[in-house]
């Protein structure tokens, strides 16, 4: 009897889209105000924290949880060698053995951070980004704003590549990845997250040409955290004070839609930043 008690209580307590993809992604619960603001970062090897001493403190969702303080709750759903695009051979959004897409979907996140496309880059996987790049992409935003939660979504631009390693090449995130993106970020009217530009000065936080190490994982994560928090005090993502219920209210309506419109140019990045970075990092690198 107890047992079913139990049982019981829990399946009531798991949020709803815990329930919709299974119990079994049902994240470990932590305790969080009602106002707290869950963030899901969703991405690949450089999400995850491959070649980090310590992925779990030092990987940029990590860093961003950091940045941002306890309001915020960020849990990390990167997956080392897996690509956006589902005609491979390690999509991402099916992946049968780690879970994180269902993971992700579960967390109910109130914003979510895309950094995918990397891996898409590689020989031979390079062949499918003209007919499918756009198209799973767009299916993997239908999915994240079908919840409940109708998160924010925040579609981030792959930071470079130092030559050609793993098959992965520059020249095609940079020709073919990037721009795919910015398309699919116009035609549904969300936000863009730079991650190209900031790193590119400073190649030699990539050691292996791939990944970041802890000081370039943090470059990512304050890139993402100004562009949250920059967004948050213009009132463009606007959270209510009621409980933990009340979710993100896009102050945009055609946020997210696809839908017909005229493009307009992409903003230019503010100078200032990259200026800051640059000395920021020059000071504290080891020569």
């Amino acid at each position: 009897m107890k047992n079913f008690v139990l049982t019981l209580f829990l399946a009531c307590a798991l949020p709803a889209a815990a329930q919709q993809v299974g119990p079994r992604f049902a994240q470990a619960p932590r305790f969080m105000g009602h106002d707290t603001i869950r963030i899901a970062c969703v991405g690949n090897s450089i999400t995850e924290g491959h070649g980090l001493k310590d992925k779990k403190t030092e990987a940029y969702p990590a860093r961003l949880q950091e940045l941002l303080g306890d309001r915020y709750y960020v849990q990390n759903f990167g997956l080392s060698g897996y690509t956006l695009m589902n005609g491979t051979d390690r999509p991402y959004m099916h992946d049968g053995r780690w879970f994180r897409f269902q993971k992700a979907l579960a967390s109910n996140p109130d914003i979510v951070t895309i950094k995918l496309g990397t891996n898409d880059s590689k020989t031979p996987y390079d062949s499918l980004l003209h007919a499918d790049f756009m198209r799973d992409l767009n299916a993997m935003i239908d999915s994240f704003q079908a919840l409940p939660s109708k998160p924010y979504i925040y579609l981030c631009l792959p930071i470079p590549a130092n030559g050609e390693v793993w098959t992965i090449r520059d020249s095609v995130i940079v020709g073919e990845v990037i721009p795919r993106i910015r398309a699919v970020a116009q035609e549904r009217n969300l936000p863009v997250i730079d991650l190209y530009k900031p790193m590119k000065p400073f190649m030699d936080l990539l050691p292996d040409k791939i990944h970041p190490n802890a000081a370039g994982a943090m470059l990512i994560a304050e890139e993402i955290a100004r562009r949250i928090e920059t967004d948050m005090l213009k009132g463009v993502i606007h959270f209510g004070n009621g409980p933990r219920g009340m979710r993100p209210r896009v102050m945009r309506a055609d946020m997210g839609k696809r839908a017909e419109f005229t493009p307009k140019p992409n903003p230019t990045s503010n100078p200032n930043i990259k200026v800051e970075h640059k000395s920021r990092h020059q000071k504290g690198r080891k020569k």
